[in-house]
């Protein structure tokens, strides 16, 4: 709570990043803690603690992070009868729907997070600053269509002059319904409940999902459903229903990508172990359709494209130049910056490739988790509620290492700012999260003896 509260995103990241540790800090203590608790008490109280983690995210307004104006934006506009894919937020068309909360003007626009805009025709003081507290209003929205569909939804059912709040809460609620999705999934499958304290109780959640209100956690809720299907599908005794589980699964999964195009990454996972082409189109076929069915009434009624920003986005990310940003930045320590790219989608096409040839069919999660981790380490992303996606993974499979990609994202995104390289800061975290991953998969590779999974299940069986 304490964290949340204090607003030194811009002011002093150093400190904000010691505050961020011993949140990182206390929960790899509770983690640790919650191993001693016995099963029939563990739902209770990682349902509990997931409750109460969403509500520190709830104390202030977002502080690191001004996306969720634009989904309150983007959920106005579609309130007034226009497609958000048609005008930036700064356009003149759109004026009358401005008010001074996401538009402010005088000295409320020295604050450091505010972005610059031009008056609208007619205003009273033209020559007195105009801003909005948006970013990048200059340029249409990126959010696919199940996003927008929830700012809608959202905008429709808040209050007058609630502003964030909504959000907030609706991030908070959809962050405990991820954690009793992963109870279920873990439960049915035989595994120990207590992993799910891993993204109950993660700070990203409170921080990411709740307090800065990222979409990303609606994704994350809709992939992990999906890949619970999925592996409800293989279990014993389900020849009949599976195609049917397969529909629902591959529907999930598109609802999540056509959420934030990134859950993605978990397909091959999702197909682990598959060696038939009808099996595989039993999920991918349905996830197609479901993210081109969500993106045709968009389509229909905007006259702009509906991939909005997407390309501007990947151009300014440094995702299409090895030599933009710190974009690969564990690559170019090696290779030339030429290199970077092409030998990052190599290695990529070989983690998924022995995912989908390799992987267990009942545990999907354990792909999704490798591809997703790989590429985070692969691509070096600067925005740490992107890691979303892998706590809830690494819930699901229990490889707690995979949570310091994590932290080196949110190393890179808040302290990073305090040094004068922050790119050295973010090279650096990034290098000892692959560093604990490698350990990782030392200790747990095949023949080193009894694996932790091994170890925490006994204690865990001993105990109940």
């Amino acid at each position: 709570m304490v964290t949340v509260r204090y607003d030194g995103y811009y002011t002093d990241p150093a400190g904000l990043s010691w505050l961020y540790a011993a949140c990182w800090l206390l929960f790899a203590l509770a983690a640790w803690a919650v191993r001693r608790v016995p099963l029939r008490r563990v739902v209770a109280l990682v349902l509990a603690g997931s409750a109460l983690v969403a509500a520190t995210g709830l104390v202030a307004e977002p502080r690191t992070s001004s996306d969720a104006y634009r989904y309150a934006w983007d959920g106005r506009v579609q309130a007034a009868g226009v497609s958000p894919y048609d005008y930036a937020p700064g356009d003149a068309r759109l004026a009358p729907l401005r008010d001074a909360w996401l538009f402010p003007t005088g000295a409320q626009c020295a604050q450091p997070e505010r972005a610059k805009v031009a008056a609208p025709p007619g205003d009273p003081e033209p020559t007195a600053p105009h801003c909005t507290r948006l970013n990048r209003p200059s340029v249409h929205t990126i959010y696919p269509p199940v996003a927008e569909g929830y700012f809608l939804a959202v905008h429709a059912l808040s209050p007058e002059d609630s502003r964030l709040k909504p959000f907030q809460i609706g991030g908070a609620a959809l962050s405990v319904a991820v954690t009793a999705v992963l109870l279920v999934v873990l439960r049915r499958r035989g595994a120990d409940p207590r992993r799910a304290a891993l993204w109950a109780w993660c700070p990203a959640v409170s921080i990411e999902a709740v307090n800065n209100a990222h979409v990303d956690v609606l994704g994350v809720l809709l992939a992990v459903t999906g890949l619970g299907l999925v592996a409800a599908r293989r279990g014993a005794g389900a020849a009949r229903p599976a195609g049917r589980r397969a529909v629902g699964a591959g529907l999930l999964l598109g609802a999540a990508v056509a959420t934030k195009l990134m859950p993605a990454v978990v397909l091959p996972g999702a197909l682990s172990g598959v060696r038939r082409v009808r099996d595989a189109a039993a999920v991918l076929v349905p996830a197609g359709l479901f993210v081109a069915l969500a993106y045709l009434p968009y389509a229909l009624a905007s006259r702009d494209s509906v991939f909005g920003y997407l390309s501007g986005y990947v151009e300014e990310e440094g995702y299409d130049d090895a030599g933009a940003g710190n974009r690969y930045a564990l690559l170019r320590l090696l290779l030339p910056d030429d290199w970077a790219l092409p030998v990052l989608v190599v290695i990529l096409a070989v983690v998924c490739g022995w995912v989908l040839w390799r992987g267990d069919p009942e545990r999907p999660w354990s792909g999704a988790l490798l591809v997703t981790g790989t590429a985070f380490l692969l691509l070096t992303p600067g925005y740490s509620w992107y890691a979303l996606l892998l706590v809830a993974l690494v819930a699901l499979d229990g490889r707690w290492e995979w949570l310091a990609v994590a932290a080196a994202g949110a190393a890179k995104y808040v302290t990073g700012r305090a040094f004068a390289d922050p790119a050295t800061v973010g090279t650096t975290a990034y290098a000892v999260a692959a560093v604990l991953v490698l350990a990782g998969w030392w200790v747990r590779r095949p023949g080193s003896g009894p694996s932790a999974k091994t170890k925490w299940r006994a204690r865990a069986l001993s105990r109940s």
